[in-house]
This record gives C-alpha cells, sequence and structure tokens, in this order.
C-alpha cells in the first residue's frame, strides 16, 4: 500500500490524526508527512490544521481519481494487458471509467476497433489514434474523475449495441454482485452492460473483498472477470470465467 493511501484511510478511519501518529505509523519523518499532507489536501482528500489533518471524506466514499491513478499500477496494467487480449479487431467496446479502464484504453489505442469511453480521460487517451473509430457520448463529467453521466449519457448508451463491455467497479463478490460508490455511476455501469452482447469486469484484487453502496448487476450479467487475484471460487461457481491477469 503506497503511504499516500495508507494515511488517506488512517486519516479517513480515525477522523483525524496529527502529524507524529503518522509518521509512527508509517515509519516516515514528520517533515515527510507534512509534505504528503500538503498533496492529499490540494487533492481534496482532507484538510490541514497545524500539527495535522481531518478527513473530507466519507467512510463508504470512493478515494479521488488522482489518488487512485498511482496505486497498484503493476496489477492494473496486467488487467489491461489480459483484457486487450479478449478483445478481438474489428468489435465494438465501450470502455468504462476508472484508473483501470484508463490502462486498457492506452493498449486500444492502436486497435482497428470502435470504442465508445466512458470517462474524459480515457477519451483523451484515444484521441489521437489513426485506426481506432472514437465515439464520444453526452454527459456531465464528475470533478476530477471526468466520468460522464446523467440522461445524455444514458441516451447515448440506448441508442447503441456493442459487442463487448469492459466495466470497473468498486467492489465485486459472487453474494452481492457488483458495486459502486456514487449512485450516477452505478446507472451508467448499468446501461453499458445491458448494451452489450459480452461484458468482461476488470477488477484489482482489492475490489474482491469490497462492497460498496450501489448495486450495479448480479455477477450473473458478466461473462467474465479479470483480475490479478487467485481464482475466486465464488465467482467460478455462479459461472462466471475467472481470469488471472
Amino acid at each position: 500500500m503506497s503511504r499516500l493511501k495508507q494515511i488517506t484511510e488512517a486519516v479517513r478511519d480515525a477522523g483525524s490524526l496529527g502529524v507524529a501518529d503518522l509518521a509512527t505509523m508509517t515509519g516516515a519523518s514528520e517533515m515527510t508527512i507534512r509534505r504528503d499532507l500538503e498533496v492529499l489536501a490540494a487533492q481534496g482528500v482532507l484538510e490541514r490544521y497545524r500539527g495535522g489533518a481531518r478527513s473530507l471524506l466519507l467512510r463508504g466514499e470512493e478515494p479521488p481519481f488522482a489518488l487512485r491513478s498511482d496505486e497498484n499500477m503493476d496489477a492494473k496494467r496486467r488487467i489491461a494487458a489480459a483484457v486487450a487480449g479478449l478483445i478481438a479487431d474489428g468489435e465494438s467496446v465501450v470502455l468504462d471509467s476508472g484508473t483501470t479502464c484508463l490502462e486498457v484504453a492506452r493498449l486500444l489505442h492502436d486497435r482497428r476497433l470502435t470504442v465508445m469511453p466512458l470517462s474524459l480521460h480515457a477519451v483523451n487517451a484515444l484521441s489521437s489514434s489513426s485506426t481506432l473509430t472514437l465515439l464520444v457520448p453526452g454527459g456531465r463529467p464528475r470533478p476530477g474523475e471526468l466520468a460522464l453521466t446523467g440522461p445524455l449519457t444514458l441516451a447515448s448508451l440506448q441508442a447503441l449495441r456493442f459487442d463487448t463491455a469492459v466495466i470497473g467497479c468498486c467492489g465485486l463478490s459472487a453474494e452481492h454482485g457488483m458495486t459502486a460508490f456514487d449512485l450516477e455511476d452505478a446507472s451508467v455501469k448499468r446501461a453499458a452492460i445491458t448494451s452489450a452482447r459480452r461484458v468482461i469486469a476488470a477488477v484489482d484484487a482489492s475490489k474482491l473483498t469490497r462492497t460498496a453502496l450501489a448495486h450495479v448487476a448480479p455477477v450473473s450479467a458478466l461473462h467474465a472477470v479479470v483480475t490479478d487475484a487467485d481464482g475466486d471460487d465464488g465467482l467460478t461457481a455462479a459461472g462466471v470465467t475467472v481470469v488471472t491477469a
């Protein structure tokens, strides 16, 4: 776990913590902790006060995109490579928002595909491709995340039928299915799943032990789960193909 994530989770769980406590917990110097707190304050994760910081995140809230974008990058890139390997040239693909799906977008850049990304981060990553047909949905981008949400996004998805949907999520289990922190994001994910013939979930291992607020879909809606975790017996028993990256 990165030090920034460790600090974020500790402050969120405690409500507030002092610099000295965080230094002891992480093994870093107090000067380093102060610099880390300034970075997290600039990202809107916490609020600084003299000698410490208090969390600005609710316990059931997703950390900001800027903080998540550097986490578990090796795993995310392995997952993205495995997902890209499941997509054949000529397919039409709807690509969900999130940091893992952004890595998928980067690997699809030079492919002969039709792709509709559901975040402006991925739109930007694909915009210079000379081989790919890029479809840009309507919608309202969520600040920081730049995930597209709202009625215009839903209308774009309802108007099209894709070969494959690549979906990220905040939590996934055989019992609770796929879940997300944000209600509007959950609606977009459901619409993307409905619009596609095949659904691939791109999920790093940390999501397989988590359940978020908003239900997206049961695991029966998924055709494959690509993860860096060992095979999940619950998912396999539910008839989902689990690919370990």
